[in-house]
């Protein structure tokens, strides 16, 4: 995809509803039953998203799937967040298209660059919702309490996780 297709992007229905949260204190990822909803966004809010601001960073890369000629669900890549790691910036797939495999087959082409750019992690600030974190531990991803200071400071609530990509890329 291309920077100026993000303008699609209101296609995508990222309204959900749960009731659990996760939480990530003293190395414990656990499960509270708390009720939440995650609202369909303007717009604006894509716009005004957090990982928006990095958008104009070299480098970023943006895949998409589409379901007919609507964009079902995209991710973004940003390489280099560190010298050995790059960031899963962002992973949306819309509410009727969920659960059809487009999340893990979008991010094995970010596992992919990551690795083809020299990483050997990969970061993602998870929403807290079972369905993101479970999401993320299926793919591999690990909790960790070294966070990225930038990220942390603007997503605190978020679960901030790890993935090891040198079991995808033995030597």
């Amino acid at each position: 995809m291309a920077l100026e297709e993000l303008e699609r992007i209101p296609e995508i229905d990222i309204t959900e509803d749960g009731t659990i949260v996760y939480y990530f204190k003293n190395g414990v990822l656990e499960a509270s039953t708390e009720e939440w909803h995650r609202p369909q966004w303007t717009p604006e809010d894509w716009r005004e998203g957090t990982w928006t601001h990095f958008l104009s960073e070299n480098g970023i890369k943006i895949w998409g799937c589409l379901e007919g000629e609507r964009l079902a669900g995209f991710v973004v890549y940003r390489p280099c967040l560190t010298e050995s790691m790059a960031q899963l910036l962002a992973l949306f797939v819309s509410r009727d298209q969920r659960r059809k495999g487009i999340a893990s087959q979008l991010c094995q082409l970010l596992y992919q660059a990551a690795i083809r750019d020299s990483h050997d992690t990969l970061y993602v600030s998870a929403t807290p919702s079972k369905s993101a974190v479970g999401f993320y531990l299926s793919e591999g991803f690990k909790p960790t309490e070294d966070v990225h200071p930038e990220l942390y400071a603007l997503e605190p609530e978020d679960i901030h996780m790890i993935k090891d990509l040198s079991v995808l890329n033995p030597a």
